[in-house]
């Protein structure tokens, strides 16, 4: 697979809006914040060097996580080289400010002494732990900061960078990273492991969050990849995990997964908040390299299994739907009663959508219908045979649902 457009060159949507607010007037911290390789830093870069004015970037990626007064000597630095310069303004950048101990305290500490001495230093903080951004950014820097959320590429973005096909995107998934090693599906399946999976689990879970079991946390990512688009029970999940424990645990490492933006378990829609965390959950991979990095077939193989790719499909779909989802910041459930199932439930504020993904001819679509009459969402459609393309709704910008 040749790179149609450098990925290195290739500017995404964000791009702009980092730009635009790093020239405006100093006001907000900017926080960029998203799931492994799908491309902040790169971004971030190509506004530096398209930027008019100075700056000085650190990364907090191999200092010790107690070393809080680091961050201190990069501003001073900053402050340091701005005065010795005679410039009125300058920008700051840090990369993976999350894995310093209290970096919030300390983020809010310097920020409030530029502000008090009008300093003109404008802070850029990048990060691939949501969940520690966000609990430091609430707790600690309450309007001070705008995040700038980045996930997967989507599809229109892999087919004009690096020319993939609808079914290439389905199969090998989004990260920009890989898409050069598709034609060796072992280093490809190589680089997913290791530079997604192991990295997200073992930098961002492990080495700040206290696992009792770590092996099966690792187990239940697994499995919930490989099932991605399909219902299956907590209690189902731990007849097939070793020392499983209970489904507190599993919950929690659902959670856990979801906030690292590997895999989700999205709650049965439900006008009663109990019952939505009671359900059972459907399983969703934030990128589709994770689902088939654990099926046995080859993409050649995959294609020709009407079942097998059906399921690669639906989870595609799903793929797309909670990456926008959590840029777009709207909700996602699945709904099934008895017989009647739709597979996706779109919901921002008091609009909802209905989306069922019809990947074979043989698929029932009578739970839209049943869906509508219960509910009345704003509006509700088939992707697939008889409806939507495939290839029209992954180029869709879902905001514009609602």
């Amino acid at each position: 697979m040749q790179c149609v457009k450098c990925k290195d060159m290739y500017k995404r949507i964000e791009y702009q809006t980092i730009k635009s607010r790093l020239e405006e007037p100093r006001r907000f911290i900017q926080v960029v914040l998203g799931p492994r390789r799908v491309g902040k830093s790169t971004v971030v870069r190509q506004v530096l060097e398209e930027l008019d004015a100075p700056y000085m970037s650190f990364s907090a990626d191999n200092v010790p996580a107690t070393n809080s007064a680091w961050i201190s000597n990069c501003w001073a630095g900053v402050r340091d080289f701005m005065e010795n310069n005679a410039y009125q303004s300058m920008v700051l950048v840090i990369d993976e400010i999350q894995k310093i101990y209290n970096w919030s305290e300390a983020v809010k500490k310097e920020w409030d002494d530029d502000t008090f001495h009008h300093r003109e230093i404008k802070v850029l903080l990048l990060g691939s732990s949501r969940v520690l951004l966000e609990k430091g950014l609430s707790e600690s820097l309450a309007g001070r900061f705008e995040e700038i959320r980045m996930t997967h590429w989507s599809y229109p973005e892999m087919k004009e960078c690096f020319g993939f096909t609808l079914n290439q995107y389905l199969f090998y998934g989004a990260y920009p990273g890989a898409a050069s090693l598709i034609d060796d599906e072992e280093r490809f399946q190589q680089y997913i492991q290791s530079s997604i999976i192991d990295a997200t689990i073992n930098k961002d879970i492990l080495m700040d969050t206290p696992i009792g079991k770590p092996a099966l946390l690792r187990q239940t990512f697994e499995l919930g990849a490989a099932y991605s688009g399909q219902i299956l029970s907590l209690n189902k999940m731990l007849g097939s995990l070793q020392d499983a424990g209970n489904t507190a645990t599993l919950s929690g490492y659902l959670n856990l997964l979801n906030e690292s933006g590997l895999l989700r378990g999205l709650q049965k829609f439900s006008m009663d908040m109990a019952r939505r965390k009671a359900s059972i959950p459907k399983l969703q991979v934030y990128n589709n390299a994770l689902k088939t990095l654990f099926t046995p077939l080859t993409f050649e193989q995959a294609i020709l299994d009407r079942k097998e790719w059906g399921h690669i499909v639906e989870s595609g779909i799903g793929a797309h739907i909670v990456s926008q989802a959590f840029a777009q910041r709207f909700e996602v459930f699945y709904w099934r009663e008895r017989n009647d199932e739709v597979d996706f439930i779109l919901r921002k504020k008091d609009s909802v959508v209905a989306i069922v993904v019809k990947s074979n001819a043989e698929k029932n679509t009578s739970g839209l219908s049943r869906f509508k009459e219960m509910f009345h969402p704003k509006t509700a459609f088939v992707v697939g045979d008889g409806g939507i393309g495939t290839e029209e709704f992954l180029s869709m910008d879902l905001k514009k649902l609602f």
